[in-house]
């Protein structure tokens, strides 16, 4: 048995052919889908970017519990049941995240993992006298990134294809094993949005104003033709990172893999490009731009290749979907189901709904036609961090009010002590009111429904939804729903 789990970051499901939306030139994720099977409604789980491969690692939902953080030692993860049935397991990533405080513990749970360098803040390259920045700019930009690019002279130079390029290498040194899983993940196209000019040529990019591929999370305050410049940015680096996807599917053909391994391509997130009048992520509602996610699943023997299917899935799904592959039991305390029996038509679904978010936000629900954003209490309290790791995205958490802080078994699923960290987060007006939305009618998100009885019937959905994946009390009342 063989699994490679292929993973781009912020990969915009909007922006696919595969999705009927050729705004970027992905010939090699259309061929992908061609030997797969198209998951229609795969949805966000916990986001940004850590809390999502937790989600994925553990079968769990994490946002709920808490914010950015690291694997934790409780958790049971998919790497760690692989090792004890006797399956090899391997990562291959430029996600510099998984080395920084608040990453711990993903890459280390493999066998052996591979870590390819220079992306976002990574510190690479070291000078003292640091980088200068572009004279004329809008947007971020990063002394270390700067650094970084300076190396950076091909495409084969940049991180995202060395990663697709060092699975190649890795399936060509590993021919003929079985009993291995591989995860392939490229940390492109998440911003900065840099390639070299030749993919950005593809698109008739002609802007001429200042230095833009790294928006900021904030209402759109650039130019139309910065917004479309960083667009086209965007579909370019995506676009670079598909022409060496294309390179290992030309591994999957030369070791004629396709016969009996299980391949799932998809993405943690996505990222407003000017939609709804805000670039970035996670301060805004969770949209469809940012939860609806693509998802292609090939099964051995191309069974159900270029097929769709319309029942509601999440990420947390593919760690009971790869154990059961595997023939491996997985552990009680998990939120996901297999996707096994329903890909092979056994079933029409796993879920009537579910669940997702980032911490300390809304909570959403989608039921299959209704998207559901619930709004918090305007004082957005109580909030508590769970775990037993205090650290979060580049710090520790907690430090400025130990006294505050209290430790016991407060998790239903563990009898791991872990420390109970109350937050003060205050609510974003962008998220200070709840939303529905019926995205069969209303796809964009444009038009906010006004239905009490509609929403009354989905609050109750969303309060089972939560008690099902074990929602810590105090975020009923957070939410104003008990």
């Amino acid at each position: 048995m063989k699994t490679v789990l292929i993973l781009l970051d912020t990969l915009n499901r909007h922006m696919l052919s595969t999705y009927g939306r050729p705004v970027a030139e992905t010939p090699n994720i259309e061929r992908l889908a061609a030997r797969s099977i198209t998951m229609d409604n795969h949805w966000l789980g916990s986001a940004p970017c850590m809390p999502a491969r937790r989600d994925i690692m553990t079968g769990r939902l994490n946002f709920l519990e808490r914010p950015w953080g690291p694997i934790e030692p409780f958790d049971i993860t998919l790497p760690e049941l692989l090792r004890k049935a006797g399956v090899f397991t391997h990562i291959t990533t430029d996600h510099n995240h998984y080395f920084e405080t608040g990453g711990e513990n993903y890459c280390q749970a493999f066998n052996s993992w591979e870590f390819h360098r220079g992306q976002e803040f990574d510190p690479w390259v070291s000078r003292v006298a640091g980088a200068p920045l572009p004279q004329d700019m809008i947007g971020r930009a990063s002394e270390q990134y700067e650094l970084n690019r300076s190396r950076f002279q091909t495409d084969a130079d940049y991180s995202t294809p060395q990663t697709l390029a060092s699975a190649c290498s890795w399936l060509q040194d590993n021919r003929g094993a079985d009993d291995f899983f591989l995860m392939v993940e490229g940390f492109d196209p998440h911003e900065p949005f840099d390639c070299p000019q030749e993919y950005l040529d593809m698109y008739n990019d002609t802007y001429d104003g200042p230095h833009f591929d790294w928006p900021k999370y904030h209402a759109v305050e650039e130019p139309p033709e910065a917004i479309e410049h960083v667009r086209n940015r965007y579909a370019a680096t995506l676009t670079m990172a598909d022409h060496w996807l294309g390179k290992l599917l030309d591994t999957f053909d030369e070791q004629d893999l396709w016969k009996d391994t299980l391949i799932i391509f998809t993405t943690d997130h996505g990222h407003m490009l000017g939609e709804h009048g805000y670039t970035g992520k996670n301060f805004m509602h969770a949209y469809n731009e940012m939860a609806h996610l693509p998802c292609l699943i090939h099964l051995p023997a191309d069974v159900g290749a270029g097929t769709r299917c319309a029942a509601i899935t999440q990420n947390i799904d593919l760690f009971p979907t790869i154990l059961d592959f595997h023939n491996v039991e997985p552990v009680s305390a998990i939120h996901g189901r297999s996707l096994l029996p329903l890909l092979r038509g056994e079933m029409n679904a796993v879920r009537d709904a579910c669940l997702f978010g980032w911490f300390g936000s809304a909570v959403n629900l989608f039921e299959g036609c209704y998207t559901y954003f619930r709004a918090a209490q305007p004082d957005n309290q109580p909030l508590h961090l769970y775990g037993a790791i205090p650290t979060t995205l580049w710090r520790f958490i907690g430090r400025e009010f130990p006294e505050r802080i209290s430790m016991g078994r407060y998790l239903k699923h563990t009898e791991y002590p872990v420390y109970k960290i109350p937050l003060s987060i205050p609510r974003r007006p962008e998220v200070s009111q709840s939303q529905i939305f019926d995205i069969e009618e209303d796809y964009e998100q444009l038009q906010p429904i006004t239905d009490s009885a509609l929403e009354e019937r989905l609050v109750q959905g969303l309060r089972a939804a939560m008690e099902e994946h074990d929602s810590p009390v105090e975020q009923y009342q957070r939410l104003g729903i008990g």
